[in-house]
Parts: C-alpha cells; sequence; structure tokens
C-alpha cells in the first residue's frame, strides 16, 4: 500500500550496504503513464524532488539523496511514461518492423535495458530498486514481469526479491495480523515472484509467533522475516533493519564481500533528531498544506537545520488563503519563531503569502522565501515599501502595471509545460560583504532550480534604495539568486531550492542560519516550548 514506508526502507538498506563499504544506487520505477513527476499536483503525488542534472522525479530520489548522501541523476527514476515513448519511438523508427510490438518482450525489454543501462554508468556493485505501487496494480505488472525475467537471466545469485507488507494491530484484539501479508505474497506468487526477504511495517515490533506463521505461509526463511516497526526518526531505521540482521540473508545470497558495518558515523547523525528538549516553532505558509508530502524536502531541511543547532522542530501548516480577504487572520503567525514560504504555482494563495511577508517584515520574524516564496516576498516589498500598490507577477497578473517578477526571456515561446522549465543545478556567484556570504563562505554555491518567472531587473536599483539587496547571480549576473533585507533578524529568500540539496550529514547553510534567528526570536520574545 502507498505510504507503508517503502522509500525509507530502500534508502535504510542501501545506507547499510553503504555503510559496509559496498557500491550502492537507488533506483525509483513509477508505474504512472506520465513521463516525470512535473506535471503532477503536489497535494495528490507529493513534492516534485529536482535532481542535479534538470531532472523533475518522485521525491523518493529525495530520500534516496539524503540517506546515501550523494547527488543521482534523472535516470534513476524510471516511469512507464519513459518506456512507452522509447518503444513508441522505436517503432516509428522501424526497429521492429514486421513484429506485433507487444508488452512482452518489448516492454519488458526497455524496463530491463534501463535498469541495466543505469547499473553500468553508476558503477555501482548493487541497485536496491524499488516498484511503486501495490501488488496487483495493471500499471506495475509490465514492470514486476521484467524483474522476474531478470531473475531467469542474470540469475538467482544477482537477483533479490523484497516485499514490503503491513501487520496491522486491531485494538480489539491487540494483536498484529498477519492475513494481509499472506495474501499479498499469495497475490505477488502468481504474478511469478517468490520473495526472499518479506519486511513487516507496524506500530511496534512483530512478535515470534507471528514471524513464524508469516516463514510458514509464504516460504520465506524464518531468518528473512524482518519486522520494520515505527521509530521517532527515519534516520533510526537503518541500524533498526541492521539489529533485526537485514545484512545476513541479503549479503549471503548475493555473495557480496562487505566489510564491518560502521555504523558509528550514522548513529551520530541519527542521534540528533532524539531526545530534543527545546522546540523552535516554524510556520510554514503554503498552498499544499493539506498533504505533508507536498512540501518533504522542506520539512526534512528544517529537521536537519534544527538538529544542528541542538532543539527539535514544530512544523505549523498554515493555508496562505488563511491571510486573504478583508480581514487576514494574521493571529496565527504571532505563535511561530520562523516563517517559511516555500515553492508553489499558480495564483491561488499568492496574496496570503504576500501578505504573511510584509508581516515577517514589519514584526522582525525571521522569513525564509523559497522559489516562488522569494518572488512573492519581492512583490510584497513592492507594495509595501516601494508604493506600486499593483505590482505583482506575470504569472499572477499578466496585466500589472508593475511586473516586478516576469516570464524568462527564453520561456515565452514555449508551448509545452512537462520538462520545460529553468531545471537543475547551477552555480551561483555570492557578493561580499552580503549576509549571504556569511551563511554560504563561499563566492560560488551550487544550486537546484525550477521556476519560468525571474525578477525583473529593471526594478532592481528601486529595491536597492529602498533597503532590500540582492547578494547573489547566476548566469553572468542575468539571474537573481538571492535577496537579503539589512538590518532585519533574518529576511532572507532564494530562487533557487536549497532544500533539495540537505541531508542529515550536511545541512544545508541557509536553513542553518533561519533555524538560529528562529531561536533567537524564541528566546527574544517567547521562551523555546520544552517537551515533556
Amino acid at each position: 500500500m502507498s505510504g507503508l514506508g517503502k522509500g525509507i526502507t530502500t534508502s535504510s538498506l542501501a545506507k547499510l550496504l553503504q555503510l559496509s563499504s559496498v557500491n550502492v544506487t537507488c533506483v525509483k520505477v513509477d508505474p504512472y503513464l506520465n513521463f516525470d513527476a512535473g506535471t503532477m499536483n503536489p497535494i495528490a503525488h507529493g513534492e516534485v524532488f529536482v535532481t542535479d542534472d534538470g531532472g523533475e522525479t518522485d521525491m523518493d530520489i529525495g530520500n534516496y539523496e539524503r540517506f546515501l548522501n550523494e547527488d543521482l541523476s534523472k535516470e534513476n527514476n524510471i516511469t512507464t511514461g519513459q518506456v512507452y515513448r522509447k518503444v513508441i519511438e522505436d517503432e516509428r523508427k522501424g526497429k521492429y518492423l514486421g513484429k506485433c510490438v507487444q508488452i512482452i518482450p518489448h516492454v519488458t525489454d526497455e524496463i530491463k535495458r534501463r535498469i541495466r543501462e543505469l547499473g553500468r554508468k553508476s558503477g555501482a556493485d548493487v541497485m536496491v530498486i524499488e516498484c511503486g505501487g501495490t501488488v496487483g496494480d495493471i500499471e506495475s505488472q509490465p514492470f514486476i514481469e521484467a524483474f522476474r525475467q531478470m531473475r531467469l537471466e542474470d540469475g538467482l545469485d544477482s537477483t533479490y526479491f523484497i516485499h514490503v507488507t503491513l501487520a496491522p494491530q486491531i485494538d480489539v484484539v491487540g494483536e498484529m495480523k498477519t492475513k494481509p501479508t499472506q495474501h499479498s505474497v499469495q497475490e505477488l506468487r502468481r504474478i511469478g515472484i517468490q520473495p526472499d526477504l518479506v519486511i513487516v511495517r507496524g506500530t511496534k515490533s512483530l512478535p515470534k509467533d507471528a514471524r513464524e506463521k508469516i516463514a510458514l505461509f509464504t516460504s520465506v526463511q524464518l531468518d528473512s522475516v524482518i519486522s520494520n516497526p515505527d521509530v521517532d526518526s527515519i534516520y533510526q531505521v537503518p541500524e533498526a533493519l541492521y539489529n533485526e540482521g537485514i545484512l545476513g540473508p541479503v549479503s549471503n545470497h548475493l555473495r557480496l564481500k562487505t566489510r564491518k558495518t560502521n555504523l558509528a558515523a550514522w548513529d551520530r547523525v541519527a542521534s540528533r533528531f532524539s531526545g530534543l528538549k527545546d522546540v523552535v516553532t516554524i510556520g510554514m505558509v503554503g498552498k499544499y498544506v493539506t498533504l505533508m508530502d507536498s512540501y518533504v524536502s522542506v520539512n526534512h531541511a528544517l529537521h536537519h537545520a534544527a538538529a544542528a543547532n541542538g532543539v527539535g522542530v514544530d512544523i505549523r501548516w498554515i493555508e496562505s488563503e488563511d491571510f486573504e480577504g478583508p480581514s487576514p487572520r494574521l493571529h496565527a503567525l504571532d505563535a511561530v519563531n520562523g516563517i517559511v514560504l516555500p515553492q508553489g504555482y499558480g495564483k491561488r494563495g499568492t496574496e496570503g503569502k504576500i501578505t504573511a511577508a510584509n508581516y515577517a517584515r514589519e514584526s522582525g520574524r525571521p522569513l525564509l522565501g523559497l522559489c516562488f516564496g522569494f518572488q512573492l516576498s519581492i512583490v510584497s516589498f513592492a507594495r509595501n515599501v516601494l508604493g506600486l500598490k499593483g505590482a505583482n507577477s506575470t504569472e499572477n497578473n499578466p496585466e500589472t502595471p508593475d511586473p516586478v517578477i516576469d516570464l524568462l526571456p527564453e520561456q515565452r515561446d514555449i508551448a509545452n509545460l512537462g520538462g520545460t522549465m529553468r531545471l537543475g543545478g547551477h552555480d551561483i556567484s555570492v557578493k561580499r560583504p552580503s549576509l549571504a556570504y556569511e551563511v554560504y563562505g563561499k563566492d560560488v554555491i551550487r544550486g537546484r532550480h525550477r521556476h519560468r518567472f525571474e525578477l525583473n531587473q529593471s526594478y532592481m536599483d528601486r529595491f536597492e534604495k529602498a533597503g532590500m539587496r540582492f547578494s547573489a547571480f547566476s548566469d553572468g549576473g542575468r539571474r537573481a539568486e538571492i535577496l537579503e533585507i539589512p538590518g532585519h533578524p533574518f529576511y532572507m529568500g532564494t530562487q533557487f531550492h536549497p532544500e533539495y540539496v540537505s541531508r542529515p550529514e550536511a545541512p544545508e547553510p541557509i536553513f542553518v542560519a533561519f533555524m538560529r534567528a528562529a531561536i533567537a526570536d524564541a528566546k527574544n520574545g517567547k521562551k523555546l516550548r520544552v517537551t515533556a
């Protein structure tokens, strides 16, 4: 089932292999027909994660990068749309002349080709491949069939099947039920795959009798029935799986030459996220707050930054539309120590974000604007400081008299929406002296992008004379990348997405600085909240 934790499980197993000196990479298979995640609604699918090479991918690619502390490629995300398009293009070129193009062998062959090609390019000893969806879904069947064929073609000791299932606990009887796992494995067998190992998710550890029952009815060895209970932090999952003995059956089956697993450094990282008594409250003023996964990288970046500062973080989800109309309910922001204006697209909720940005500027509350949040912070300043009451982004109002945010010139003749934004990593030059330079300590940084609109630099002098400074640029100065207001406790925004590169082992610097300012706000105005 979705939301079970396949992505965290995949990331955690890969991390354990990495800590055992195995060269490993991760792949996410998404069975939907979209070519990539770029045009999907975050409320329905979760965040679109952007790789440095410009891929708009599933959010699990972000999980893999955070756990492995490595950059991955857009090729690490395979979708049905990509596979079918390649097969159809090959058919049009005449590659299959005289043949009826079918799911088997043509679609499955393309799936296998992509996996093997990525394995060759990555140089990995092991690829951990996560297949999205649920066993029995019609969309995922070609992928599962391709995996079945790979076992025949590559051999038993080169392939290993792991099935992640749920053992729900019924409160009335107080026991964890194994029937869903039994039936799920039966369905998996019916379509051709016998799992080598079963990972059972649940609120608590699986008791011995339940393990034995699962082993018996699924034909899986007892030491290959792995319990994966809830833990305080996702970064504790690798150690939990290690303690369950997951590396033994995996390494033995694949004949891996593993070294002793060095958990010490990872344990130090994971320990930062537990036992934190002081808590800082951050208000996330967004458009997609009904689903936490809409801003999953921002959430993680805030937790990384908080842990680096020795505190916990309580993220308050605030719908930006609450701040619109004649009586905006701004009192919700009185209870937070910092405000994040995250990414987004479209007109809905933008006036609320603009209002929140002005509240942060006037009240001295720390603010961090990300991409669209960066742009709307500029609109807010134009209206409330420069007096340009009709200022806006041409994305929201094409007829605005003061288009302080405008479409990138190269975007003007683009018709297709998918994969056509300014995407991926770009080098960014940081001015000094500036707060941006104090934060990063470098003249050049790297930032990932996903946008069509940017600061209209014909207004830049007016902004800077009024107190808003632009302290970092890319593309030879054509793109403004960081804004700041000197003298404010913390008012910064980035056109790029710093959240995509934040990792538990290396928190992103601007988030760390923002969290430090939020802690100062808590100490100066409201005491740090202490958990029981």
